[in-house]
């Protein structure tokens, strides 16, 4: 006789949703292409830029590919983080993990931070791609560049890592 066991519930991060592909990437994936856009257009209008519609088009999958590399990175640095608990045993970092995971985000103000750090690495990651992807572009002044790349890593970071999953799974 073959026994069989079923996972019921898995509980685990918003933020490790990113790296599971789903059904959820059909509204994903435009989603921020379309943020990515309009934050982009906005900006270089904003800018003067001649035509910033189709400059911000010319520019759009790049920026979108490099946003999600970005929130990759600062999914990984928190992944990575997560890797340590076997290793390192100590109460305090145990209860700083379980926050970072995303289970009590807002019980420990040290999960919060990191949390905030990968968001911020995520968000300067945002910047310098962004920057020397648009850099390439003849078009844009140096300052146009500056302040689009920012703009985008202001607005497009993965602020959605600071949703803990106990709000979505009770």
């Amino acid at each position: 006789m073959k026994k069989s066991f079923r996972l019921y519930n898995i509980l685990f991060p918003v933020w490790l949703l990113i790296w599971i592909p789903s059904w959820l990437w059909l509204f994903l994936i435009p989603g921020n292409y379309l943020i990515d856009l309009l934050i982009t257009r906005l900006s270089m209008r904003q800018l003067g830029v001649e035509d910033p519609g189709r400059t911000a088009r010319r520019h759009s999958v790049g920026i979108c590919i490099l946003g999600f590399i970005s929130d990759f990175i600062g999914a990984a640095f928190l992944l990575g983080l997560m890797f340590l608990e076997p290793l390192i045993k100590h109460p305090v970092l145990d209860d700083i993990l379980l926050g970072i995971g995303g289970f009590k985000l807002y019980d420990h103000p040290a999960a919060v931070i990191t949390v905030i750090v990968s968001i911020l690495l995520s968000g300067i990651c945002i910047y310098f791609f962004d920057k020397a992807l648009l850099k390439r572009d003849p078009s844009l002044t140096p300052r146009q560049v500056k302040y689009t790349a920012l703009n985008l890593a202001v607005f497009t970071a993965p602020y959605l890592f600071l949703i803990p999953s106990n709000w979505i799974y009770r």
